[in-house]
């Protein structure tokens, strides 16, 4: 295949580079925020793969790129394991490195697939390079969202909630996102000898930067009161039975310190399954809420029967002018991550190593109602669960649907002090901004410790707490209603694209003189 430059790299210097430039992604992504680093970094992979001497040593390079890039942004699964899951060192550090290795295999995959159709067409690089790397980058993003039931953290996307190419996150989710900073990356491989690239990359991030003033939802009724409350209860004293009162004390002083027309608590807040509680606990609260006129919602573990548990949030309505009971409402957590929240098959021997309470809840259903809060609809995600944005945006698709109430708010509860005062804070916050992004709706979060914030259906940080501060932070916030482009088709757009861009890559390379 033609090279676009003259300076190669030896096999030496091409899998330190790729490793390099992997590990460079972290700072594209929240508490940094460089984004071009992200563009910078895949463009180098994407001219040491046409420079790569085999498929094999394509694959080799797109292991070093996910491996470096994987193992630095998620470094903090070793304080989960080690700090506060008991497991010694060593080998939270190889079990950590273990699952970079896994990460890493999906960007091989892509850089294999790609490097083989390469050397097999003998195809001009604009084709590999337009055409096949950024398709190939996306399913390989895609397929790490959900094969053993999904780690999308940190992919190509999250990087881009105050980019330019923000505007095409209610279009194409983060996925097509990622797709469009490969083209971009591929952009700027081409820009030497062939300047057209440079105006193919300025109009992407223009057309970007347009899409932004597009209002793809609308204002729902009348603004709402929240209060999110952040307890900093330290993880290493959250399940301690010496605890367990002053925890709920602390939670119930401040849910009760004021009214209004929402007060949500983080992910398990209530760190006793809910027929443990003491009998008159979860009364009392019901009682605030009526006297105050609050709706609550409360995350708390709960109890089906023997060895059942579900990660729920239960939500109390104020009793009505008529005097009937309201219906509890309840929410279970539907995607748990694997080891923490389930134990995949065979691995009984890892979990039972790793101190972690209730480690094996029962799934919720994909489909849950919203909970009504005055005229807002409140769909509540858990944790991790932001991470799916192709389940949440379901659960709207489904609802609208059915003709159902459409959630008009998302709340995120969540409880990841597991992780300490690392940079996955921050990420996470990240991942929920790219969430209202998508939705075109408020995205709520109520943490333990961070970050307690509100987003507004633009992605921006409306008002945040500092981490590991106990308080409450209280604002108005509107709801939206109306359907996103991606809401409506979910990833079906992006992934028939990338289909459709390598079929045309192939029968291009059928037709291009230099692949007879």
């Amino acid at each position: 295949m033609a090279q676009l430059t003259t300076f190669r790299f030896s096999p030496t210097q091409a899998a330190i580079a790729a490793l390099f430039a992997g590990a460079c992604n972290v700072f594209a992504f929240a508490p940094f925020g460089y984004w071009p680093i992200q563009i910078l970094a895949l463009a180098l992979l994407f001219h040491l793969l046409l420079q790569a001497a085999s498929v094999k040593a394509g694959v080799l390079l797109g292991w070093l790129y996910g491996f470096g890039w994987s193992v630095v942004c998620v470094y903090w699964l070793f304080i989960s394991m080690h700090q506060y899951g008991g497991m010694p060192a060593p080998l939270a550090a190889l079990a950590v490195a273990l699952l970079a290795l896994l990460l890493g295999a999906f960007p091989a995959l892509a850089t294999g697939l790609a490097t083989r159709f390469g050397r097999n067409r003998l195809v001009p690089p604009w084709i590999m390079l337009l055409l096949v790397l950024p398709a190939l980058w996306m399913f390989s993003e895609w397929l790490r969202g959900w094969v053993f039931t999904g780690f999308p953290w940190a992919i190509s996307g999250y990087a881009h909630t105050a980019s330019p190419l923000t505007g095409y996150a209610p279009l194409i989710g983060v996925y097509g996102l990622g797709w469009l900073v490969a083209v971009l990356a591929a952009c700027l491989v081409m820009l030497p000898t062939k300047k057209s690239a440079g105006a193919l990359f300025i109009a992407i991030l223009a057309l970007g930067l347009a899409l932004k003033s597009v209002n793809w939802t609308s204002p729902n009724g009348q603004p709402v009161s929240v209060r999110l409350l952040q307890g900093n209860v330290p993880q290493e004293i959250k399940f301690d039975a010496e605890q367990i009162n002053a925890t709920l004390t602390l939670y119930e002083d401040l849910i009760r310190a004021a009214p209004a027309d929402l007060i949500a608590t983080p992910e398990t807040a209530l760190p006793l399954l809910a027929h443990q509680l003491p009998t008159d606990y979860l009364p009392r609260l019901a009682e605030f809420a009526t006297a105050s006129n609050s709706h609550l919602a409360i995350g708390i573990p709960i109890s089906d029967g023997p060895q059942q548990y579900a990660n729920s949030v239960i939500g109390i309505a104020p009793t009505p002018a008529n005097g009937s009971t309201p219906k509890l409402y309840r929410y279970d957590k539907h995607h748990l991550v694997p080891f923490g929240e389930f134990i995949p098959f065979g691995f009984r021997w890892f979990v039972d190593m790793m101190n972690i309470p209730l480690g094996d809840f029962s799934r919720g259903d994909a489909l849950q109602r919203p909970f009504s809060v005055k005229d807002q609809w409140v769909l509540p995600n858990i944790c991790y669960e932001d991470l799916f944005g192709e389940e949440i945006a379901g659960q709207l698709r489904a609802s609208d649907a059915a003709g159902s109430p459409v959630a008009t708010l998302l709340l995120n509860v969540s409880n990841i002090a597991w992780f300490g005062d690392s940079i996955a804070l921050p990420q996470h916050l990240q991942i929920s901004q790219m969430r209202a992004l998508e939705t075109g709706r408020p995205m709520l979060r109520s943490t333990n410790t961070g970050a307690t914030a509100i987003i507004a259906p633009d992605g921006k940080v409306l008002a945040q707490m500092k981490p590991f501060e106990r308080g409450v932070l209280t604002a108005s916030v509107q709801g939206y209603r109306g359907i996103t482009p991606y809401v409506t088709v979910g990833n079906a757009f992006i992934v028939l694209l990338a289909l459709a861009l390598l079929l045309t890559a192939w029968y291009l390379a059928r037709r291009t003189p230099s692949s007879r």
